[in-house]
């Protein structure tokens, strides 16, 4: 292999590897239709190459390339491994597997550190190249775009340079388009990384070279970014960093960083970098699971501002406190309220309820006072913001009373069955007033929050049948009493949804956990009612 030419494009092409690398995270088994959505998401991102599965390997990757979804500007891989020892390229069963699944690329892995080679398949040096030289140049006959994914190659660089290269060079004689430089391990630095990539692409053109790290050690980003610098032009990772072990490297703040923090030329229009965050929350969405509110640039706090002196700043000029503008991710700016809030952070977050109000209103102290009185008390309304809406709105008469409560009992019953089974059972019976009459509701459920949502909501749906596609998410509970054991106040945090993608959260708080939790619930019914424009049922506030 002779020397090339160092290729200095700046374009950057983002491979996505969330259908399958995804896939191996503990807890994560998607559908097809979760692979067809994500891939569509994916491919509407701008992503360049989206890597389907493993055709053969199982019954869901089959199904997905039987019917893939059209891409508008992606291009589908498959993933597959080199020839079997003792077979022909052509006339090996998983090798043909990934050529016959009729897509746009495939990207086939082969091992490059000779410890595996000598000890893990116990077969010849020269014979293993020759397998990855014939398996590429075989695949490069029947796709239009072929990849090597050198596999451990950075521990196999560390430990026997020659012949990793020697691997290299076998795929890129065989017609190979991208060499991608695996971390597989993840046990590689930042500047092991630059290093090591930069000495590679001396040999190979940059444009030629990838990388695909793993976040074993935390630094799946800044390899990916160092890979980068030194002169690899294909990043791999996945959408909010799944993977094995500790995830792969997470492709949203890749792309984020090298479009808006480099000269680096993504191929990204502005449009599509403003769909990072909704397709980082569908990812999440597709799992049903709680998106991380600390994710860089698109988490719910990644643009959140709590101290008084830090919002004064940014509502001056928001550069003084925020890294980027946040709608240029999709995300927004989040202006906290706490017992650390000024006048600045409550007229910030009136703004974003759509309350306008002038700084010297008397109402705007009285609500700095109230929140600072609440949250001594216990409540936190930097995590509840549809709490902190509601209370703001009722001071200022602006939120009716969709229905009163008269009283509520919740019994526990633990018992044995007929089976002789142990089982635990709630039953909450509640009495509400709502359109002048007095309405009294029993449900069951598995457990008394779940019976007490049930039956106000059987009370209530006839009235509101806006409350039909709500949903308790999440619900957590702190002790904030702990010295006084079981009779500690308790903090109630409820995350609900509903059909249209909305989340919001709600607080309750009082020393009866089931208490606590009903004013969280009341104050989440109450907040999508009024979202919903419905007619309060009750008096005035």
């Amino acid at each position: 292999m002779t020397t090339a030419t160092r290729h200095h494009s700046d374009r950057i092409y983002f491979f996505d590897s969330t259908l399958r690398d995804g896939q191996q995270t503990q807890g994560v088994d998607f559908s097809v239709a979760d692979k067809r959505a994500l891939a569509t998401a994916l491919d509407q991102l701008g992503v360049r190459y989206i890597e389907g599965g493993w055709p053969g390997a199982n019954h869901t990757d089959d199904a997905f390339f039987a019917e893939p979804p059209a891409l508008r500007q992606a291009r589908l891989i498959a993933f597959g491994m080199t020839r079997r020892p003792g077979r022909s390229p052509e006339n090996d069963p998983g090798l043909s597997a990934v050529l016959n699944a009729g897509t746009d690329g495939v990207c086939l892995v082969g091992k490059t550190w000779d410890f595996h080679v000598d000890v893990a398949l116990g077969l010849d040096q020269g014979e293993y190249l020759g397998m990855i030289g014939d398996s590429l140049a075989h695949a490069a006959t029947r796709s239009a775009e072929v990849m090597f994914d050198a596999e451990h190659f950075f521990d196999g660089y560390k430990a026997n340079p020659e012949f990793a290269l020697r691997a290299l060079d076998a795929a890129y004689e065989a017609g190979a388009r991208w060499l991608v430089l695996c971390d597989t391990n993840g046990g590689t630095l930042p500047d092991e990384i630059e290093r090591i990539v930069g000495e590679v692409a001396r040999r190979y053109p940059g444009s030629r070279l990838g990388i695909h790290t793993h976040d074993d050690t935390g630094n799946a980003v800044a390899n990916s970014l160092a890979a980068v610098r030194a002169g690899a032009r294909q990043v791999q990772g996945t959408l909010n960093g799944l993977g094995e072990r500790c995830g792969n490297a997470n492709l949203i703040p890749i792309i984020a960083s090298l479009a808006l923090k480099t000269d680096f030329d993504t191929g990204m229009t502005a449009e599509q970098l403003r769909e990072l965050t909704p397709t980082s929350r569908l990812l999440d969405e597709r799992l049903n699971r709680t998106p991380s509110r600390n994710a860089a640039y698109v988490g719910e706090s990644a643009f959140a501002h709590k101290g008084g002196l830090h919002v004064s700043a940014v509502d001056k000029d928001p550069r003084t406190y925020e890294h980027i503008d946040p709608a240029q991710v999709g995300n927004r700016r989040h202006i906290v309220v706490s017992d650390q809030a000024g006048r600045a952070n409550i007229l910030a977050r009136f703004r974003e309820i759509g309350i306008d109000m002038d700084g010297d209103d008397p109402n705007v102290a009285a609500l700095v006072e109230r929140v600072k009185a609440r949250e001594f008390e216990g409540y936190a309304y930097d995590g509840a913001e549809a709490s902190f809406e509601l209370m703001a709105r009722r001071a200022l008469g602006q939120v009716g009373e969709y229905f009163a409560l008269k009283r509520f009992r919740v019994m526990d019953d633990r018992r044995y069955n007929a089976r002789n089974e142990l089982v635990t059972e709630s039953e909450a019976t509640v009495t509400t007033h709502v359109q002048g009459e007095d309405v009294m509701t029993v449900a069951t459920g598995n457990g008394p929050v779940n019976a007490l949502d049930l039956a106000l909501r059987k009370a209530l749906l006839s009235v509101y049948p806006q409350l039909d596609d709500m949903r308790l998410s999440d619900y957590k509970v702190r002790i904030l009493t702990p010295q006084a054991g079981t009779g500690a106040v308790t903090r109630v945090m409820i995350e609900s949804t509903d059909a249209q993608g909305r989340h919001w959260n709600t607080v309750g708080v009082s020393a009866n956990i089931v208490d606590a939790s009903f004013n969280a619930l009341r104050d989440a019914i109450t907040w999508k009612l009024y979202r919903e424009g419905a007619t309060p049922a009750v008096s005035a506030a």
